[in-house]
């Protein structure tokens, strides 16, 4: 006998009565990898984006004596082989060697600090809201957790990796969303007017898109003034990547808009007199949304390597700002990368998050087409 399917059930595998959203949600979360980004991106805006004072040691400018200290390692069992349950890091001892003039240093084993959860720290404010000094981890007074190594400052690498992510991350959002302003206005009236509207704007479009990208980022950049604070080149930074990155979106809205003008849908509503913004917000954006979506998962990786590629260049931001560009540029020298690797640690960031971004625009991809299953 056939096993009976409960109406339930049934309407859940019939694609034809899904809402669209429904139908890309159900075709994204059976694209493994594109979860898998997803939860990466997730775990890095609420850790780096939101929270870093929390999850980070130590502040952003906190100095040590510590110059160019290497990464320690979080032990559970100590030299006898003893297991502890609560984690630790051993202590060390500082030389100088006399024939090159650098400090070393050692491991003293003598000495363990144990590794503490919630433990208080320099005070700050949560979302700008709250102080607190409550931080995630840290030892006791007399030791210190140094899980990246500290740079030529004494700085703690860890921490100031995830204050990076802040900026880095949110000049991404920042950039796509001016950027999808000016695509959506552009494109919008270039392919819904068409004639000499639409000739005049692509004729603009590929002179934007003819100008080689990284020089004119350098020089655009290189003319914002250094007096100027930390807010205003971070704006300007973030409206000198926009103004590059609109022309692919606004070809691809541009075609979309030609596609769907002459359909029944909007010739009924143009006969029921509805006004422009009506056709345009109701009728048209719905059409292709989730097209416009999946292009904004593949340019904010592109902002956020545009803005890596000009701090670590200098051009970009600069300190006292901590962005991961800005980070880079202590490993620009090849001589100092070879004796301290661990400087190149936040590139490592910025390679996870373009990867996973890239995995959810291909998953969002491949969801924006319900019906192709």
């Amino acid at each position: 006998m056939e096993d009976k399917v409960s109406p339930e059930e049934n309407s859940e595998n019939r694609a034809d009565i899904q809402s669209q959203w429904r139908l890309v949600w159900l075709q994204f979360k059976s694209h493994r990898l594109a979860l898998v980004g997803l939860i990466i991106l997730f775990i890095f805006y609420f850790i780096g984006a939101l929270f870093p004072e929390f999850f980070a040691p130590y502040g952003k400018l906190k100095r040590f004596d510590e110059c160019y200290f290497p990464p320690q390692k979080i032990h559970f069992f100590d030299e006898e082989g003893k297991f502890h349950i609560q984690p630790f890091v051993y202590g060390y001892k500082a030389e100088v060697d006399f024939e090159t003039w650098s400090r070393e240093y050692t491991v003293d084993k003598s000495k363990r600090y144990k590794i503490n959860l919630f433990t208080h720290g320099k005070e700050y404010k949560i979302l700008g809201l709250f102080n607190t000094d409550i931080h995630l981890f840290g030892t006791k007074q007399g030791g210190h957790i140094f899980l990246f190594g500290t740079d030529d400052l004494g700085r703690d690498v860890f921490s100031r990796t995830l204050y990076a992510m802040r900026i880095s991350l949110s000049i991404g959002f920042a950039g796509v969303f001016l950027s999808l302003i000016l695509g959506l206005i552009f494109g919008g009236i270039s392919g819904l007017l068409g004639g000499t509207v639409d000739e005049i704007i692509q004729r603009l479009i590929e002179t934007l898109i003819a100008i080689p990208k990284v020089p004119l980022w350098m020089g655009l950049a290189a003319a914002v003034p250094k007096t100027w604070s930390v807010i205003r080149i971070y704006f300007a930074l973030t409206i000198i990547l926009s103004l590059m990155s609109w022309t692919g979106l606004a070809r691809v809205i541009r075609s979309k808009f030609i596609s769907l003008r002459e359909e029944d849908f909007v010739i009924a509503a143009r006969g029921f007199n509805a006004s422009m913004a009506t056709i345009i917000g109701r009728h048209l954006i719905p059409n292709f949304i989730t097209y416009v979506i999946v292009h904004l998962t593949l340019a904010i990786p592109m902002m956020i390597i545009a803005e890596t590629s000009l701090s670590f260049l200098g051009l970009g931001l600069r300190p006292p700002v901590v962005s991961l560009g800005v980070l880079l540029q202590r490993a620009q020298r090849f001589q100092t990368v070879s004796i301290y690797p661990w400087l190149l640690i936040p590139g490592f960031f910025v390679i996870i998050v373009v990867i996973a971004y890239n995995f959810v625009g291909d998953g969002l991809r491949d969801a924006a087409d319900p019906y192709q299953n």
